[in-house]
């Protein structure tokens, strides 16, 4: 693992639930399958390899947006992530309300007030091999996620204003 970036990536995550970046270790918490390089849809682990950051999406009433050079856009209710991989939409946003399964990206809870959507499975999409792979705000006590990367809100925003544009998330078990 390269915590500097380098051939690793800009932010490093290791299976200790540790993302270092620029200088600082950020606890974070992992899915509750562990890490995996063989990523199934339901299967609650996080997606070992190397990943770019694609853009970031902000919840407009609970926080302003943003501070970084990623690309930005605000979630709206009728905002969602397909994840039906027998969904020709599969591991894309949607329009609510849409016809296969989805998570929602407007929540009642604050995970999805902060987002960065990760380049897992998107080029090309593969049915089956995992969707809505993100950085998103952790739980209390940091829970186990279904397979995204979670930070406190306030370490999400700071490592946000340090990203450069061509970022990328390594994920290693190590």
């Amino acid at each position: 693992m390269d915590p500097g970036g380098g051939a690793c990536g800009d932010w490093a995550v290791t299976g200790a639930g540790l993302l270092v970046a620029h200088g600082r270790r950020l606890r974070c918490a992992l899915g509750r399958g562990g890490i995996r390089a063989d990523k199934r849809e339901g299967d609650g682990a996080t997606p070992a390899g190397i990943f770019g950051l694609r853009r970031v999406l902000w919840r407009p009433d609970r926080g302003p947006p943003p501070v970084t050079p990623l690309p930005t856009a605000a979630v709206a209710p009728e905002d969602g992530w397909c994840d039906d991989p027998g969904h020709p939409d599969y591991n894309r946003p949607v329009l609510l309300p849409h016809p296969a399964g989805h998570e929602r990206m407007w929540r009642d809870d604050a995970l999805y007030d902060l987002v960065v959507v990760v380049g897992h499975n998107d080029a090309p999409v593969v049915p089956g091999a995992g969707s809505a792979i993100f950085v998103h705000v952790a739980r209390e006590g940091y829970a186990p996620t279904e397979g995204c990367v979670a930070l406190a809100a306030a370490d999400l925003r700071w490592l946000l204003a340090r990203t450069p544009i061509g970022a990328r998330l390594c994920v290693s078990p190590s």
